[in-house]
């Protein structure tokens, strides 16, 4: 077993990318604003080391939103082809405006215009009007890089626990889960 959890959820994470599973990097993300209703959808993770689990959004999301009235989440993510799932729970902090650069010129061109055209959640007439906005952005930004719209950033979720579950025969299923403590990380197995 290794000695931090993020060690393992690589080792399972590269293994779900190597068997191609459908969005391996796809992952449940759970907020609750101040008012504590519940919300949970689907976000791409962007890396995953020891300082925490991370992603980007529109800052004017509702996620966004919900992270900085209540910055705490739990994530999960599901492997179908090799049985597994990993729960993380944990403190949101937001990336500094440096990572996200550094993200963001990493993104296809037409995910850098579609960050622009779109004011997320927001309500729109028809999606030819998006379609259209991201037509005039391309015109705008053509022969040059397109640059991080201010209301475009990330978060890191920091992990406070970390479960591994495996698929069992009969129900019989393997989960292991790490909390953090004082003095590091410390694994317990769990019935299932």
């Amino acid at each position: 077993m290794p000695a931090h959890p993020v060690i393992q959820f690589n080792r399972w994470y590269a293994a779900a990318r190597r068997a191609h599973e459908a969005q391996a990097d796809g992952m449940a993300l759970a907020t609750a604003g101040r008012a504590g209703r519940p919300a949970v959808r689907y976000v791409l993770l962007k890396g995953a080391d020891e300082s925490g689990f991370t992603f980007y959004t529109n800052l004017g999301s509702p996620k966004a939103r919900a992270l900085t009235a209540n910055p705490r989440a739990a994530l999960a993510f599901y492997w179908h082809k090799a049985g597994r799932q990993v729960r993380i729970t944990g403190r949101i902090r937001p990336v500094s405006g440096t990572e996200a650069d550094a993200y963001w010129v990493t993104r296809p061109r037409q995910s850098q215009l579609g960050g622009w055209a779109s004011a997320q959640s927001r309500p729109i007439a028809s999606r030819a009007r998006l379609v259209a906005r991201a037509a005039r952005l391309a015109f705008k930004f053509r022969g040059r890089p397109v640059p991080r719209p201010a209301n475009w950033s990330g978060f890191r979720l920091i992990p406070a626990t970390i479960e591994f579950w495996t698929r069992g025969l009969f129900r019989l299923h393997d989960r292991i889960l790490w909390q953090r403590t004082r003095r590091g990380w410390r694994a317990t197995r769990l019935q299932p």
